[in-house]
């Protein structure tokens, strides 16, 4: 409630797959948190992006899709009673005198912590878009940055450009549903999960995918908001047109830090870095995880994120009850509040 100073022992930016883990993992310590999202919804962009996108890579889960990862995310917090502040962004942080830190929203609320953890993902994201005169009125029509329901491709001919892990996995997911997926890369090599892209190419051959490669965008071609084609050029600008319902380009996000820019910690190139053993950023009591976080060797995988919310819950801990020892107990002997 705005006006009022809420206090809890960790402050998490962030409730994507990492942030909501990290709830788990400090609940399990008797560490209560406070989340804060600059999004209406838990899930960050698993939500924002891509909630049918299928996540192949959770122990587990051969597969699974994002939003329902991020509702058994949901589910596994749950008993630790985390309190959700959505649909604003922490524009101030600040140290009290007393320890601990003191953050402000952008809807007025006021949160004081002993310790700060942030999982904000990318920071504020938008997707890269393509150079391509004109696409601004297609865009929302037949030009989608994200896919929020798969069936929304049923029966239509999609053009996927883009060479990364969302490209791979989209073409091989609307496969199943489109009329026709046609890829198009400026190489041969993809730059995704090495199964996933053999997946790609097994689908090419029977003639489920067809991969236009090497060649990249070049124009398109419809009117009033729907596209009729997409055309693209070789290497030696040669074009081809590719009749098509949907042009879905993935070149990934630009990344804003945001307010987070101006904390005063050490950035590497737009992330944060941290010291692995303890996620603790250059600022004592503040930890970054997940995605935002960097260090030598780092994966940007969501699993590397998980381990890092169980470092930063154990660094955390001493904080919170200084001189008070810590004996790690397996949940398997442990248990969960409630189970």
């Amino acid at each position: 409630m705005a006006g009022e100073v809420q206090r809890g022992d960790v402050a998490i930016i962030g409730a994507g797959p990492v942030g909501l883990f990290a709830v788990f993992e400090c609940g399990m310590l008797k560490l209560g948190c406070h989340v804060i999202d600059a999004l209406d919804v838990l899930g960050g962009q698993c939500a924002a992006l891509y909630p049918e996108k299928p996540i192949y890579d959770i122990p587990g889960y051969p597969v699974i899709d994002a939003a329902t990862l991020i509702d058994k995310l949901a589910e596994q917090a749950a008993p630790f009673h985390p309190h959700y502040h959505l649909a604003q962004q922490v524009e101030r942080l600040a140290p009290l005198p007393q320890g601990g830190f003191r953050l402000e929203t952008s809807l007025g609320t006021a949160i004081e912590a002993r310790a700060v953890v942030i999982a904000a993902g990318v920071g504020a994201f938008g997707p890269n878009r393509p150079p391509l005169s004109g696409i601004e009125a297609f865009e929302g029509k037949s030009v989608f940055y994200l896919v929020r329901q798969r069936e929304d491709f049923r029966g239509k001919r999609v053009v996927i450009a883009g060479g990364g892990d969302s490209a791979v996995d989209w073409a091989i997911s609307l496969a199943e549903v489109a009329d026709k997926v046609m890829v198009v890369h400026r190489r041969s090599k993809f730059r995704a999960a090495p199964e996933s892209a053999a997946r790609l190419e097994r689908l090419a051959a029977e003639g489920r995918i067809e991969l236009v490669i090497p060649y990249q965008l070049h124009a398109l071609d419809g009117k009033g908001g729907r596209i009729e084609a997409v055309i693209v050029a070789d290497l030696d600008g040669g074009t081809r047109r590719l009749a098509a319902d949907a042009l879905l380009p993935f070149f990934g996000l630009s990344m804003n830090l945001g307010p987070i820019a101006e904390w005063g910690l050490q950035l590497d190139r737009n992330h944060i870095a941290v010291d692995p053993a303890t996620c603790r950023t250059s600022a004592p009591g503040i930890f970054a995880i997940g995605d935002i976080a960097t260090y030598p060797g780092k994966l940007k995988l969501i699993l590397s994120g998980f381990a890092e919310a169980a470092m930063a819950a154990q660094a955390i801990f001493p904080l919170v009850h200084p001189g008070e020892a810590l004996h790690f107990e397996y949940s398997t002997t442990k248990g969960v509040p409630g189970r």
